[in-house]
């Protein structure tokens, strides 16, 4: 292929929803479901069919931590860089994206441990619901080293490190302004190699490692690594036929690794790959089901991990007093995948979404401007 298939000189496509990002989104989403799921069936898939359903949950951790750092620089980088849009605007925004569903969630668990003490029902595992844990992790700040965040709605770590990204975002932009698309991508890939290094050197693991309490060191380099892809789509052109190859291969690459072994940094540079193709790809016939899917992945995250311990704490108390057959178990955990995602898209379209459109016209009309005021005016106090 020519050399032309890769360019500064032509336009890159801007980002779309109903595309390839979109549908990347619905697919991380559904694999950390299952992730989740596996071993509260009647054997853990990991034993039953591949190790892959047990250690791909860092893989698609990284996964969902590039891929917000990469989707938040494409969407609000130019204006928070020219700034139409503060630093304080932007993170306000995205924490209030996060913390109601959060909180919701949080609080239903804990309405489920009361409730199920009350009628004598005892969690299987009580120290996954410690409540000296249960502050920090409400707060969302249980990946900065402060005490708490172990069980409950654990995996909300990563929202919690995602929290200080947005802190960073502005200053992080800051920076890669300043320099061009490759330099921005080799800085970004340098700091990732950097990160993983020292925490060899001073720790004995891998950045990827990093426990939950200190979650916020673990994300902060993916995030920018994130960022620096997409500092890099949005200044060189790929020919979308090469990225399609690229994406294609990448994704295939990574599912055979998987299936041997996690090959940590290798599967990190395919995921790059896989992230940066779809990008790269113009969206030319958007599908609403897919932007839907997308809209949707965030309530499956947040809610899936409550999902489980409610349902599989119904059936493991059903299991205690009757002696189920082997294919009503595996009944009851297809139910029990299948309400994660039925309750993810109830919970997005009845609650999550409306609440958003609320914030959304609150947070607008903070940002409107003000007519200059005129002799005789009445005073708005809604601003």
């Amino acid at each position: 292929m020519a050399w032309t298939a890769i360019s500064t000189r032509n336009e890159t496509p801007p980002i779309s929803r109903g595309g390839w990002l979109d549908a990347l989104r619905f697919i991380v989403a559904s694999l950390i479901i299952l992730h989740h799921y596996q071993a509260a069936g009647p054997s853990p898939l990991a034993e039953l069919i591949n190790p892959v359903f047990e250690r791909g949950g860092f893989l698609l951790t990284n996964f969902f931590l590039i891929d917000s750092g990469y989707v938040l620089m494409r969407v609000y980088g130019r204006s928070v860089g020219d700034g139409r849009m503060s630093a304080g605007d932007f993170f306000l925004k995205r924490y209030l994206r996060v913390l109601p569903a959060h909180l919701m969630m949080g609080l239903t668990l804990v309405a489920f441990v009361l409730a199920a003490g009350l009628v004598g029902f005892a969690p299987r595992n009580p120290e996954w619901f410690a409540w000296d844990q249960l502050p920090a992790q409400l707060a969302l700040v249980q990946s900065f080293g402060v005490h708490g965040g172990l069980g409950w709605n654990a995996p909300s770590w990563s929202v919690s490190a995602l929290v200080g990204c947005y802190l960073a975002f502005p200053w992080l932009l800051k920076g890669m302004a300043r320099l061009g698309p490759w330099k921005v991508l080799a800085g970004a890939i340098g700091l990732y190699f950097l990160a993983n290094a020292l925490t060899w050197l001073l720790l004995d693991y891998p950045v990827y490692q990093m426990p939950m309490k200190y979650g916020f060191w673990r994300a902060l380099p993916l995030f920018i690594l994130g960022m620096g892809l997409a500092a890099f789509t949005e200044k060189v052109w790929i020919n979308p036929r090469l990225a399609g190859w690229i994406g294609v291969a990448s994704a295939v690459l990574l599912g055979l690794l998987q299936l041997h072994d996690k090959h940590a940094l290798v599967s990190l540079t395919l995921i790059s790959l896989i992230i940066l193709a779809a990008g790269a790809v113009p969206v030319i016939h958007p599908s609403k089901w897919v932007e839907k899917a997308a809209v949707v992945s965030f309530a499956m995250f947040i809610t899936n991990e409550p999902v489980r311990i409610i349902w599989f704490g119904l059936v493991n108390a059903v299991e205690a007093r009757f002696a189920l057959p082997l294919a009503v178990q595996w009944a009851l955990w297809g139910i029990g995948v299948a309400a994660a995602f039925a309750f993810a898209f109830l919970f997005n379209a009845v609650i999550d979404q409306p609440l958003q459109n609320r914030i959304k016209a609150w947070l607008k009309s903070r940002r409107r401007p003000r007519a200059p005021l005129e002799r005789g005016a009445v005073v708005s106090l809604e601003g």
